[in-house]
C-alpha cells in the first residue's frame, strides 16, 4: 500500500511520493522560546516526531527541520521583566525545551535553527518582494506585505479575502494599506535593548514573526520541499503568509507540496488557555504521569484530532500502556527485524500508511498483545516490543515502567518488605504477612504472587 497523507492545502488525501525519489524534506513550525513548553507544544513534537519515525521506518531519508523563534515580542517583554537579555532567556528555555522533548521520546530534528542566525536570509527574501512590489515602507519605518497583490491568498485557509478581511480585528494603522497586511520588518523602538536590533537597508529593526520560516525552510530544504507541518492554530494566519512571502518572491509552484495540521488539545474539552486557567507546561503534567504514558496518550489518537486532556485520560492512558507491558513482562521478547509482509507488519503498516493512522496501529499492538497472553510466544513478543517502538514506545525494561520507575533506593527497600513478607508466610504468621501487603498497598504498591515467586508493581 502506498503511504496517502492529508493535505491540508487540497483538503484531500493524496498518494505521497518526495519530490526527490528517496528523500523527505519536511518543515514544522516550532517553540517561541520565552516560557517553558506547554501540553500543546507536546502534541505537536511528538505527532510530527512519529511522521518521521514512520518516514524512516518506510526506507526514506529525512531531513528534518523544526525552527525555533527566538525574538519576538513576548520574548523581549519576558527578558525585561525577568532583568536578563534575550540571549540567556532563550538559551534557557532551548535547554528547557530539549530537556521534555528527550524525556517523551522525541528525536531530535535534523536541524534546528533558531531565527536569529538567519536575518540575512530573510532580508533577501524581504528585498524580492519589495523589487516585485508585494512589500511597502510604512511611514513609520515598518515594511509590510500587501496582501491583495498576492493572488492566491486564502488558499490555505479556504477563505477569499473579504471573508478573512471581515473577521480580521486589526485596523488599519501604522501606515498599513489594509487590515490584512503583515510586518515583514519592524523598525527598532528606543526602548528595546541593543542586542533586538539588527542593521538593514530598512533602517535598525528586527524581522517579524512570518518571514522567519520561509526563509529558513528555503534555505534549508530548498525552494520546494515536500511537507510542511505545524498545529491547527498555525494554519492562518502564519501559513498562509508564509505561502505568500515564499511564492510571492520566489514564484508560483515553489515552497511546499503538503501541508499537515495536527489537531487543537483541550483541557477537559476546552480550548487549552491561560486566561482560563486550564493551561498546562509538559513539567506540570510530568510531575504526575511518566513521560511514556504522556507519548502514548497524545499517540493512541489520530494527529489531525482533537485531544482532550484530563487526569482521567492520562489514567486511562497509563491503565492501557500497562497491558502491554504486562506482555512483555511475562515473556522474554525475542529480536526480530521487522518484515512488513509479515502479518502483524502488514496490518501495522497498512494502518500507517492511511494518514498515519495511529489509532488502529495501537489497535495492533494490543491484539499482538492479547495473542502473546494466550501463547506465551517470545517471538510473538518480539514482534510486539518491535512495533511498538516504530512509534517510540515500549522500550523500557516492562518491571521498571510496572514498578513506576522508582530509583533503586526505593525499589530495594520494596524488595526488603517482600523477602519479610516471605519470611513471615513461611513461618506461618500470616497476620504479619498480610500486614506487609496491606502496608505496600496503602503506598500504591500492588504484590502478585506466582510459583515462581513475588513481584510488585503500580496500578
Amino acid at each position: 500500500m502506498t503511504l496517502r497523507i492529508y493535505n491540508t492545502l487540497t483538503r484531500a488525501l493524496a498518494d505521497f511520493s518526495p519530490l526527490e525519489p528517496g528523500h523527505v524534506r519536511m518543515y514544522v513550525c516550532g517553540m517561541t522560546v520565552y516560557d517553558l513548553c506547554h501540553l500543546g507544544h507536546a502534541r505537536s513534537m511528538v505527532a510530527f516526531d512519529v511522521v518521521q519515525r514512520w518516514l524512516k521506518a518506510s526506507g526514506l531519508r529525512v531531513t528534518y527541520v523544526r525552527n525555533i523563534t527566538d525574538i519576538d515580542d513576548k520574548i523581549i517583554k519576558r527578558s525585561l521583566e525577568n532583568g536578563e537579555t534575550v540571549k540567556a532567556l532563550t538559551d534557557r528555555m532551548i535547554d528547557a525545551l530539549h530537556q521534555d522533548a528527550d524525556a517523551l521520546g522525541i528525536e531530535r530534528p535534523t536541524h534546528e535553527p533558531r531565527a536569529t542566525d538567519y536575518v540575512p536570509q530573510m532580508l533577501s527574501m524581504i528585498g524580492q518582494l519589495e523589487h516585485k512590489g508585494l512589500a511597502y515602507r510604512a511611514p513609520n519605518g515598518d515594511v509590510n506585505y500587501a496582501v491583495r497583490k498576492f493572488a492566491g491568498y486564502g488558499r490555505l485557509s479556504g477563505k477569499s479575502l473579504d471573508e478573512l478581511q471581515a473577521g480580521e480585528r486589526v485596523a488599519v494603522d501604522d501606515g498599513k494599506h489594509d487590515p490584512l497586511d503583515f510586518v515583514l520588518w519592524k523598525s527598532a523602538k528606543a526602548s528595546e535593548p541593543d542586542e533586538v536590533k539588527w542593521a538593514s537597508d530598512y533602517g535598525a529593526g528586527r524581522p517579524g514573526w512570518h518571514i522567519e520560516c520561509s526563509a529558513m525552510s528555503c534555505e534549508l530544504l530548498g525552494q520546494r520541499f515536500d511537507i510542511h507541518g505545524g498545529g491547527a492554530d498555525l494554519q492562518f494566519p502564519h501559513h498562509e503568509n508564509e505561502i505568500a512571502q515564499s511564492q510571492g518572491a520566489l514564484g508560483e509552484g515553489t515552497f511546499a507540496h503538503t501541508w499537515m495540521h495536527n489537531g487543537f488539545i483541550n483541557v477537559d474539552n476546552e480550548k487549552m488557555s491561560k486566561s482560563l486557567g486550564n493551561f498546562f507546561t509538559i513539567r506540570d503534567v510530568l510531575q504526575s504521569f511518566d513521560a511514556e504514558t504522556v507519548r502514548f496518550f497524545v499517540v493512541r489518537s489520530h494527529y489531525r484530532s482533537p485531544l482532550n486532556y484530563s487526569d482521567v485520560h492520562l489514567a486511562d492512558a497509563r491503565a492501557a500502556l500497562k497491558r502491554l507491558y504486562t506482555a512483555l513482562d511475562a515473556v522474554t521478547p525475542a529480536e526480530v527485524t521487522i518484515d512488513w509482509q509479515q502479518p502483524w507488519a502488514a496490518r501495522f503498516k497498512a494502518a500507517m500508511d492511511e494518514d498515519f493512522g495511529t489509532p488502529e496501529a495501537i489497535a495492533v499492538l494490543f491484539d499482538l498483545a492479547s495473542e502473546v497472553n494466550r501463547s506465551q510466544s517470545s517471538e510473538l513478543a518480539g514482534w510486539l516490543k518491535a512495533l511498538g517502538g516504530v512509534l517510540g514506545l515500549l522500550q523500557r525494561e516492562p518491571r521498571a515502567f510496572l514498578q513506576g520507575g522508582q530509583d533503586a533506593d526505593v525499589g530495594a527497600a520494596i524488595e526488603a518488605q517482600i523477602q519479610a513478607r516471605a519470611a513471615a508466610k513461611a513461618a506461618k504468621n500470616f497476620a504479619e504477612a498480610d500486614r506487609i501487603r496491606n502496608a505496600l498497598l496503602a503506598q500504591g504498591i500492588v504484590l502478585k504472587d506466582s510459583p515462581t515467586g513475588t513481584t510488585w508493581e503500580r496500578p
